[in-house]
């Protein structure tokens, strides 16, 4: 499939009439614009830089060349004052999410050496080139009237740490919804019988995030894992050793076929160059279907790892907010509540099936399952932590016929946990344990969420406000 690499549009405007008044003005403010694309360029983002953009006719034109550009975002930099006339054909035809970037050159003028220079007309170039702040209501009253959502980062173009994170923020956010606008979400199996809360509407997903959806089928997967040969399972089963901690009552015949829908799980999701997967299904009992879906646990865990986050229980939702922490850069893995711990104060989560092991607390254990609870079958099951320290849940809510994200910030922290075969982990809330539990379940979330490394909730906000959906943070 053709690659679309991730690029953000950058121009700063200005007022044409400003240059045979103002010596130097013009250069000025085109090194400041040239400042900021500086900063913009980091690896996987192409910068488009549209420069200084002064009078309505050079506006219409860059709206052409952001379209053209096929640009994702657009960082409109308010470098002195300008008409609006010189911003909103751009913003209209570009069809993108834009952030004003409100930066003066520094955090305060000079008063004294600007007072002293004694020429009125320096005075006033050099005021309007700290002149950031004047065309930005009015750009906001016409962008509202227009029916254009907009952000703003304010702030001094060096020297503000401040500014950069904002800045840092829409980016991440927008390459979030850029992997999410490309991605391929396949759909395998069914749902679990009569969890109505997981139940999804598909239309609402891909409307929502842009995501295609892709129904996949079981028998092909279980006829993919019939050519897997003797030496390629023996490499899985190798590499098994080098990502797992595999415990000593493992039997190898389970190892060895788990390794072999775990080759089979690469070939199928290359097929149909899946970004994500959620599944689920029972089959009938010793069919090919049933050997393979009892023994998917450890190949959708290095899949996970991988950045093609798999969720089980054809949890469609909870594979897309998944997708989104891992696009983020922090993992997500499938967790649900457990139990409280009410003496310590702390919320039990975890989940049998696939764990994201690039987030483990140290390395990730396999044990042998002689059941799995509630599902057909038995096989090699995963039993991890999550790495202690900050964590971000995130659940992708249907509510009233459209879509909000969840998000609350708290702690993975050590102590015991159960060793049933399963990912689990301790989490405590600035809530506590009771008061989280009760804000989470008043939003009305399905019973599966992500969890990912770090708090990353003023992201998750960002992104919320790029594909218009609501964020609800409870802590």
């Amino acid at each position: 499939m053709p690659h679309h690499s991730f690029k953000i549009g950058l121009f700063g405007i200005g007022l044409d009439t400003y240059w045979p008044q103002f010596e130097g003005l013009e250069d000025r403010l085109k090194g400041y614009v040239a400042q900021v694309a500086a900063r913009l360029e980091r690896p996987g983002v192409e910068v488009v830089n549209l420069g200084l953009i002064d009078s309505p006719p050079k506006a219409r034109e860059a709206g052409h060349q952001l379209r053209q550009a096929d640009v994702d975002i657009v960082f409109l930099y308010a470098t002195t004052y300008a008409l609006s006339s010189t911003v909103l054909p751009a913003v209209q035809r570009a069809g993108v999410p834009v952030v004003i970037l409100n930066l003066q050159p520094t955090a305060s003028i000079d008063y004294a050496s600007f007072n002293a220079l004694g020429d009125r007309t320096r005075m006033t170039g050099e005021w309007l080139a700290y002149c950031a702040a004047c065309p930005v209501p009015e750009i906001a009253n016409v962008f509202t009237r227009a029916g254009l959502p907009f952000h703003q980062v304010t702030g001094v173009l060096e020297g503000d740490p401040h500014v950069w994170q904002e800045v840092d923020g829409w980016l991440a956010a927008a390459r979030v919804a850029h992997a999410l606008e490309h991605g391929r979400l396949g759909v395998m199996g069914r749902y679990y019988n009569g969890m109505l809360d997981i139940y999804s509407d598909l239309t609402a997903q891909a409307i929502a995030f842009g995501t295609h959806i892709q129904v996949v089928e079981l028998d092909e997967l279980a006829t993919i894992r019939q050519g897997v040969g003797e030496a390629e399972t023996a490499g899985r089963v190798q590499e098994f050793g080098e990502e797992f901690e595999i415990q000593p009552d493992c039997a190898p015949e389970e190892l060895i076929r788990a390794a072999r829908t775990s080759v089979a799980l690469d070939r199928f999701v290359e097929q149909h160059a899946l970004t994500s997967l959620a599944y689920y299904a029972e089959s009938t009992p010793g069919s090919d279907n049933e050997d393979v879906i009892s023994s998917v646990i450890l190949g959708c865990s290095l899949l996970t790892a991988r950045g093609i986050p798999v969720a089980g229980e054809y949890e469609v939702k909870n594979a897309q907010a998944m997708k989104i922490m891992d696009s983020f850069g922090v993992g997500g893995s499938f967790t649900e509540f457990y139990g409280i711990d009410f003496a310590d104060d702390v919320v039990l989560m975890g989940h049998d099936g696939p764990g994201h092991v690039g987030i483990a607390q140290g390395k990730t254990k396999v044990r042998p399952l002689a059941v799995y609870h509630g599902k057909v079958g038995s096989g090699l099951s995963v039993e991890m932590s999550v790495q202690h320290g900050p964590v971000t849940l995130l659940s992708v809510v249907e509510d009233g016929g459209s879509l909000k994200l969840l998000v609350a910030q708290g702690e993975s922290v050590p102590g015991p946990i159960l060793e049933i075969g399963n990912t689990n982990s301790r989490y405590r809330f600035s809530l506590g344990a009771r008061g989280f539990v009760e804000a989470w379940n008043a939003q009305g979330p399905a019973h599966h969420c992500a969890v990912g490394v770090g708090h990353i909730a003023d992201r998750i906000h960002k992104l919320g406000a790029l594909k218009g959906l609501r964020v609800i943070q409870v802590c």
